[in-house]
């Protein structure tokens, strides 16, 4: 059966998660960056929620994928601090700057993960030569790849993840994400994929009453500061139905 992971941004996601019996979370920070990692006390909290398997994004920043030594150290460090905290895998992607899997440096990830399933994100998908790619992660040692298929988004990279899928023949999970909602999940299963990635995220107001409007904290006045994001469990209930 095909396994199903939501990327999380709170304890309470994970909570619905758990309840409407997602197999997996994609534990992440500051969705406005694409992810980065969460905090320790985050990992704990969700770690003990029962029946969900935890993977815990490792990315010191947002923006490419291109990391310093700085950088790669803090990602080796945030690893064990996962694997401490519960964590039942970790999520990452490291690239050379013309483009192609940093295949040492994955692999020393790998196994600073010490046995937790490990998961290449869409990193792959800014590969200049996006086959290449899979091969190289599966020779890093990892477990599983997220893709859209070197596109926006996984349905308009079909094609490609499918190839993925191809090329892999088994040796690694393919797992297909980015905007991933229940009617294109079956035409992404039919591509096939070992799992379904999606965030079925909805935003609803927040409580404040009083809203200064001179200022933007993030710096942007294009990201609403007083809306939080929540998970749609209509969209999660719709893709689990047609996976079961």
């Amino acid at each position: 059966m095909i396994k199903t992971e939501l990327c999380a941004y709170s304890v309470e996601a994970c909570e619905v998660a758990a309840r409407l019996g997602v197999n997996r979370v994609e534990l992440c920070a500051s969705p406005a960056e694409g992810g980065v990692t969460p905090s320790l006390a985050t990992i704990e909290r969700v770690a003990a929620i029962p029946n969900l398997d935890v993977s815990v994004m490792i990315r010191p920043r947002g923006g490419d994928f291109l990391y310093s030594e700085q950088e790669f150290q803090t990602m080796l460090q945030d690893i064990k601090h996962a694997l401490k905290a519960g964590a039942t895998g970790v999520v990452f992607g490291i690239l050379t700057a013309d483009g192609k899997v940093d295949v040492e440096r994955t692999r020393q990830l790998v196994e600073a993960a010490e046995g937790m399933e490990t998961t290449f994100h869409r990193a792959v998908d800014m590969t200049e030569d996006y086959s290449q790619a899979v091969e190289d992660i599966i020779r890093a040692g990892c477990k599983r790849i997220l893709t859209s298929g070197g596109y926006d988004k996984a349905i308009d990279g079909i094609e490609n993840i499918a190839k993925a899928v191809e090329v892999s023949r088994g040796r690694i999970e393919i797992m297909a994400g980015s905007g991933v909602v229940a009617s294109n999940a079956k035409r992404l299963m039919e591509a096939g994929v070992d799992a379904l990635h999606f965030s079925a995220k909805r935003m609803v107001a927040g409580g404040m009453l009083y809203r200064n409007p001179r200022i933007s904290m993030g710096g942007s006045s294009a990201v609403d500061e007083f809306a939080l994001r929540v998970v749609d469990e209509n969209e999660v209930t719709d893709i689990l139905k047609l996976i079961r």
